[in-house]
């Protein structure tokens, strides 16, 4: 049975850490399964808008550039921050609702692979696909010693 539940921001940041987020986010897709199909022309036309492109800014901005809006998780690359809607969209709001799309209420700030992860992903994937800190010498060790 599919979870109609209707879930907000305003609840989501209620929550304090990242896995709370994570799991109140979390929709268990499949790989390969259909969401746009065919229709897929449609969501890529809306993302491309200026409407969209200065919504997703000021998303951005109210998130402080975080992953789910969590202070000590800055996303540094822009290419890789995705706005992700907290209720999926289906093929007729995004032809007939608008201002379902852009509401603040239905979106937060992730980094690409949290964005997967919640469509797609588990919890273990993502906390094992966490940044690595960089040191000196570390793409090429023979250099360490010299």
């Amino acid at each position: 049975m599919m979870d109609t539940t209707i879930k907000t921001y305003s609840e989501l940041i209620t929550l304090k850490t990242f896995e709370e987020r994570f799991r109140y986010l979390k929709l268990g897709g499949m790989v390969g399964a259909e969401t746009f199909g065919c229709n897929r022309y449609i969501n890529q036309q809306f993302y491309r808008s200026k409407v969209w492109r200065d919504f997703r800014d000021y998303i951005i901005r109210r998130d402080n550039g975080c992953d789910l809006g969590i202070r000590d998780r800055l996303i540094y690359d822009d290419d890789r921050i995705h706005i992700h809607h907290i209720n999926p969209i289906l093929v007729e709001q995004l032809a007939s609702n608008v201002d379902w799309l852009l509401d603040e209420e239905n979106v937060i700030t992730t980094r690409a692979e949290t964005h997967l992860a919640i469509h797609y992903g588990s919890e273990e994937y993502l906390m094992t696909s966490s940044y690595t800190e960089r040191t000196k010498f570390d793409t090429c060790p023979w250099k360490k010693g010299g």
